[in-house]
């Protein structure tokens, strides 16, 4: 394990995958009794033309994915009011709907849009959550995001992470050489956008907390280098081309610092990097491989793994300097550390019986619970909401991603049309 640990970190290599844009997400195992829920069709106030989105669809394919909701068949709709005083409620409690979605999608003189919606509780006859909605045309997708968010934190107890983004690594072979795209997309998988194309690999993709920028790791000059690149613009800035390794960059919950590993001083360190001046603080010393630092919520803290005890296992120390603190106990192999945003526990890959899963470290008891059941799962990431991980995992026809929930009830599969993806990071809420 020791062998494996030193040539992932020290040549940090990249398996080679091949990819395409768009993200297939599939519930492979979900909670036995979800929650009812019926999406009504919105209704559209030019009845003359079809609606320019289908807001009904992204929202019920959102919560059905989610693993959490039983969303009605559209088909098996007893009635489709698009306003509270139609709803006939003993249609529904016959049923037995517990919540309902209804709304209206209207074009306004200006040419923009307004979505108002309305969810009911069936059982009480009362509304739980109704808003209006002013929106760009090019801005409804993301509005029917916005409304999953706001369903799922009524019904379900905590934020949605429906309007968020993933980012993800691919390589896709063109006329038999590799081209490896850094690309982000929606958390549903649509508007894929490619953040940079490269022939050379690229690894660790990390958001920055305004989910406006993403530091990356690019071999382009065949040396590892960090950049730091802003998803609007496209612009980029190299931030630490030290010689030897530049790897891991995470950012500080304020944005200002970038926690990152190098071996610019002969060994494998944990450091920190201000933005604005380039400065470095050195954090660990050890003869060890130090590696992989994960920020905790409150910026006082770094998780990082480290073989110092003769293998590789999970360490964490201030963002001052002193002696760390090894967290991990069980097991023989625990790496790639990423804190919860609550900060009471960390994703890691956890070795079983030779394989590689996903499990979540209590730091209250120092536990494990094993998430994940494939022979290499890894990268694991939280979503912003704390409830999901997304990670890379292999499948039938090679790597792809999937995400777990932190109970370990749901599980998904986010499968490419053709080829793989690997590298997975969720994004932050968006602004």
């Amino acid at each position: 394990m020791k062998v494996l640990f030193k040539l992932m970190i020290a040549s940090l290599l990249l398996v080679s995958l091949q990819a395409q844009a768009v993200l297939d997400i599939k519930i492979t195992q979900g909670i036995e009794q979800s929650l009812p829920i019926a999406i009504v069709p919105f209704g559209w106030s030019q009845a003359s033309s079809v609606a320019p989105i289908d807001l009904t669809s992204i929202i019920s394919n959102d919560l059905q994915r989610s693993g959490r909701f039983d969303v009605m068949d559209e088909a098996d709709l007893p009635q489709r009011p698009s306003e509270y005083d139609s709803i006939n409620f003993g249609d529904w409690r016959k049923l037995g709907m517990e919540n309902i979605l209804i709304g209206k999608l209207n074009l306004t003189d200006a040419g923009d849009y307004e979505v108002s919606f309305r969810l009911v509780d069936i059982y009480r006859g009362k509304q739980i959550a109704g808003f209006r909605i002013p929106a760009k045309p090019d801005l409804l997708r993301r509005v029917a995001h916005q409304i999953s968010d706001i369903i799922f934190e009524k019904l379900v107890g905590i934020p949605g992470a429906f309007d968020t983004r993933v980012a993800y690594i691919t390589v896709n072979k063109i006329k038999n050489k590799k081209v490896h795209s850094l690309q982000i997309a929606d958390a549903d998988g649509y508007n894929a956008q490619i953040l940079l194309e490269s022939a050379e690999p690229l690894l660790s993709p990390s958001w920055s907390p305004d989910g406006k920028k993403i530091a990356y790791v690019s071999f382009e000059g065949k040396n590892s280098a960090i950049y730091v690149q802003n998803i609007l613009t496209g612009q980029r800035e190299l931030v630490s081309s030290f010689a030897g390794i530049n790897s891991s960059p995470d950012w500080s919950p304020d944005g200002s610092r970038l926690a990152l590993t190098l071996s610019k001083d002969g060994n494998t360190e944990i450091y920190i990097m201000s933005l604005n001046d380039k400065s470095l603080q050195r954090i660990t010393r050890h003869g060890g491989i130090d590696t992989e630092p994960s920020w905790s919520p409150s910026g006082q803290k770094l998780a990082f793994t480290s073989d110092r005890s003769g293998g590789p296992q999970i360490y964490e120390v201030s963002v001052n300097g002193g002696d760390p603190k090894r967290i991990s106990f069980e097991g023989k192999y625990n790496a790639r550390p990423e804190y919860s945003p609550d900060g009471k526990s960390i994703t890691l890959v956890h070795a079983v019986s030779g394989s590689y899963r996903i499990g979540i470290l209590n730091l209250a008891n120092g536990s494990i619970d094993v998430l994940t059941d494939a022979r290499l799962d890894e990268s694991p990431s939280f979503a912003p909401n704390g409830g999901m991980v997304i990670y890379a995992t292999t499948g039938v026809r090679g790597g792809q991603l999937a995400a777990v929930s932190t109970d370990g009830r749901i599980h998904q599969r986010l499968g490419l049309q053709q080829g793989d993806v690997r590298e997975p990071a969720w994004g932050p809420f968006l602004k």
